[in-house]
């Protein structure tokens, strides 16, 4: 039988958290929810407290490990609490179990501890990350017996939070946003990168596993040209992978690649984490949230310059493609060839890939007690997740 919190946590897979009328759908008006077509997840417009947005996910894995949400309205628990609009971009690997419980479990932290700070703060998205976390960690210590391979699955987790005048960045591993801002008197758009990425590629990261543990030469790996923490896995600080933060996890009966040959006294990788704070001006245009499923195919200026000079119903989508003609291009086939490749083979020409497009519209960002709709989006495709049922029956 199925806990009711293990229920929680999984039911958005047992069906689908959009219905799924495809082609058809398009002519039944609007779609609050988003739509379903193929291995495509999207909602192409929609108003959020602070402006407009745009979501898309493609699925390329066997079972779709990005997941994603959008929460705009009360901040907190409180009726007197701050209103704001909430983007969290959830990378798993190994698995969607991770990502699945991130997107039910870390906005409702973020209000408990708004609740209790009675204000947004980089404090309150510290603690609901690491809150998140231990929820997660102690259901893989509960499913330990009988499913231990949960131990092994984590997801990267960036989150946006646009509160009271303010921007909230946090970010934990290699998904990334970007702000487009425009530039006076030229009125170009520039490229700003918010978020800080945590993957061992990164000589910067290198140098901080190193300061973390000294004791350690092989903590950092190159393998087949690619440096990974431990040999295993490229990111350096994520939700879940608790066979990489206690040694309690890292045995048998897991899976031999994810096994150490000796025990670790503390955490390898972090869930911690980097937060960047900043006011919101007039000339802040947009944010671009994306797994690195985009990254991998578009740089920073290439992506913006797309959002600034398309139409804003769809743009989520457009950016999405213009990645898939890129995977394309790079293996020298045609994008309605790759159209053609089903879910899990499709992984071998590129990664799941979610993006969420937030408009900002100063105005109303402005107005710090605007109270509007409350609007709750869940991102993602489902399709293979079954999987799911098999692990937590």
């Amino acid at each position: 039988m199925v806990t009711t919190t293990l229920r929680k946590i999984v039911s958005p897979c047992w069906k689908p958290s959009v219905d799924d009328h495809g082609e058809n759908s398009r002519n039944r008006g609007s779609d609050p929810s988003g739509r379903v077509d193929g291995l495509w997840w999207y909602k192409d417009s929609g108003q959020h407290v602070n402006g407009e947005f745009s979501m898309a996910v493609v699925q390329a894995n066997n079972i779709c490990e990005d997941h994603s949400q959008l929460e705009s309205g009360p901040m907190s628990s409180i009726e007197s609490g701050p209103h704001g609009t909430f983007v969290g971009i959830y990378d798993g690997h190994a698995g969607p179990e991770a990502s699945i419980f991130i997107r039910n479990r870390l906005f409702q932290n973020i209000k408990k501890f708004t609740s209790e700070n009675q204000e947004m703060s980089a404090d309150v998205i510290k603690r609901a990350y690491l809150a998140t976390e231990e929820e997660f960690l102690s259901l893989v210590k509960k499913q330990w017996d009988i499913k231990p391979q949960i131990a092994s699955v984590g997801s990267c987790c960036l989150v946006g939070i646009v509160c009271c005048g303010m921007l909230y960045i946090a970010n934990a591993g290699d998904s990334r946003v970007v702000l487009g801002r425009i530039e006076k008197p030229e009125k170009e758009v520039k490229v700003m990168q918010l978020s800080a990425e945590h993957n061992a590629n990164q000589e910067s990261v290198r140098e901080e596993l190193h300061s973390l543990h000294p004791d350690d030469p092989l903590i950092v790996v190159l393998k087949h040209k690619v440096w990974r923490v431990k040999g295993i896995i490229q990111v350096s600080r994520s939700i879940g992978d608790a066979y990489l933060k206690k040694s309690e996890f890292n045995r048998e009966p897991l899976l031999p690649k994810f096994r150490l040959p000796e025990p670790f006294k503390k955490p390898i990788i972090l869930a911690e984490p980097s937060i960047l704070v900043q006011k919101l001006y007039p000339e802040d245009q947009f944010l671009i949230f994306a797994s690195d499923g985009l990254w991998e195919h578009l740089s920073n200026q290439e992506a913006v310059n797309i959002v600034n000079s398309c139409p804003r119903n769809g743009i989520a989508r457009k950016l999405v493609k213009a990645a898939l003609q890129e995977a394309a291009k790079k293996r020298e086939m045609r994008y309605s060839d790759l159209k053609k490749i089903d879910r899990g083979v499709r992984r071998h020409f590129h990664d799941d890939i979610t993006v969420t497009v937030l408009f900002l519209d100063s105005h109303l960002i402005s107005r710090s007690s605007f109270r509007g709709a409350i609007l709750s989006i869940k991102g993602g495709r489902c399709m293979g997740n079954k999987h799911l049922v098999e692990i937590f029956s």
